[in-house]
């Protein structure tokens, strides 16, 4: 049996008195780190997991959409928002169906597609939902809803889009002077440079905002002087 001089049997002592009042506490900073690092890890997994099958779905979405079948657009979206709704493909999924049910004539579905982004998505991709809900609106002659979803503002990008957009709803309720300061102020966007051609290179910006620049100038011909 090993002995111990006096200062080791003290250090001991001290060892076990402090394992007997802190032991369980530490026992339970150990485990609780150890269970945190495991579920991160298990999330990370399950994340990538759920990217890489969302992937596959909006893949068959993408496909349907080239080959125009607009059910099982409609299905494979629905799939998405409803197992993948936390993936980036969600809410891309939701803009692709909107667009194809609006062609096939389904307005209900392709509202409640674009409700979706605008409550769930991002930054830009909540924006255009918005400005195409607006049209899908607009069409309807749900004048006042269309309004109520351009209200508040948007992103740079969708400024002068916005605006257009207000301008048309006003024209189609013959509120010329309304109409007017619209499509006017979607025009002072472009000369400030509001990158109605973003994403594209310089001259193909360039080319885009001269040809919206016609169209809205158009529409402010169309209204007449103001009185």
């Amino acid at each position: 049996m090993a002995t111990y001089d006096l200062e080791e049997q003290e250090q001991i002592a001290e060892i076990k008195a402090w394992w007997k009042q802190y032991g369980n506490l530490m026992v339970g900073i150990v485990t609780a780190v150890s269970i945190g690092v495991i579920a991160w890890q298990g999330w990370n997994w399950y994340q990538r997991g759920q990217a890489a099958k969302a992937s596959m779905v909006y893949g068959a979405l993408q496909k349907a959409v080239v080959e125009d079948d607009s059910q099982r657009v409609k299905a494979a979206s629905g799939e998405l928002l409803e197992k993948f709704a936390g993936t980036a493909y969600a809410p891309l999924a939701a803009l692709s169906a909107a667009k194809i049910m609006v062609d096939a004539g389904d307005m209900k579905t392709a509202k409640l597609q674009l409700l979706w982004v605008v409550e769930n998505g991002e930054h830009e991709l909540r924006d255009l939902a918005r400005l195409r809900l607006a049209a899908v609106l607009l069409d309807e002659k749900a004048y006042d809803e269309a309004l109520r979803q351009l209200e508040g503002g948007s992103g740079a990008g969708f400024s002068a889009l916005y605006l257009n957009m207000r301008g048309d709803v006003f024209s189609a309720v013959g509120k010329k002077t309304e109409a007017r300061e619209a499509y006017q102020g979607a025009l002072a966007r472009l000369d400030q440079g509001d990158p109605s051609g973003k994403g594209r290179n310089t001259l193909q910006a360039s080319q885009a905002n001269a040809a919206y620049r016609e169209v809205l100038q158009l529409k402010l011909d169309a209204l007449g002087e103001s009185s």
